[in-house]
């Protein structure tokens, strides 16, 4: 086990917005340490929500993270003998790092041609609070509440 915590390494904004949340988002989405290519795909995606939403492609892509990020998870504890789903808050970094993860899942199980218009369909169905990631959401909240009950065993 560690003696001490891992330094979180400082993020470079991206380029065009100059954002250090894109530059995470990026590297998230990233394969086989290609950068500019995830820069790309992103700057692509944005582009193409601009185009289908009519509104600022960056802005529309905020609004749908903040509409995929989870306040509640469940975690899995064992009492007695018994497996018991525990709902408990989630970190403010965990928050983030679970919303940027769900939208470039359900992206990439998306039909489409190429990663960029998958991740634009997306966004713009999570922005309007539909498609896959926000159904994530949605189900982890609900189990959450559904087990409620044993919100005094915390983790």
């Amino acid at each position: 086990m560690r003696k001490a915590q891992a330094k979180k390494l400082p993020l470079a904004p991206d380029p065009r917005f100059k954002d250090k949340l894109v530059t995470r988002f990026v590297n998230n989405m990233m394969w086989e340490g290609n950068k500019s290519g995830a820069f790309t795909i992103f700057y692509d995606a944005i582009d193409r929500v601009s185009k289908i939403s009519g509104e600022e492609g960056y802005e529309v892509w905020k609004k749908a993270l903040a509409n995929v990020t989870p306040g509640v998870e469940v975690k899995s504890r064992r009492i007695g003998g018994a497996t018991f789903q525990i709902p408990s808050e989630i970190r403010p970094d965990r928050k983030v790092s679970l919303s940027i993860k769900w939208l470039i899942r359900y992206s990439r199980e998306r039909n489409g041609r190429s990663m960029a218009e998958k991740l634009a369909n997306e966004i713009v169905a999570a922005s309007k609070g539909e498609g896959a990631a926000f159904k994530k959401k949605e189900d982890t909240h609900r189990m959450a509440d559904a087990n409620k009950a044993f919100a005094h065993f915390k983790v």
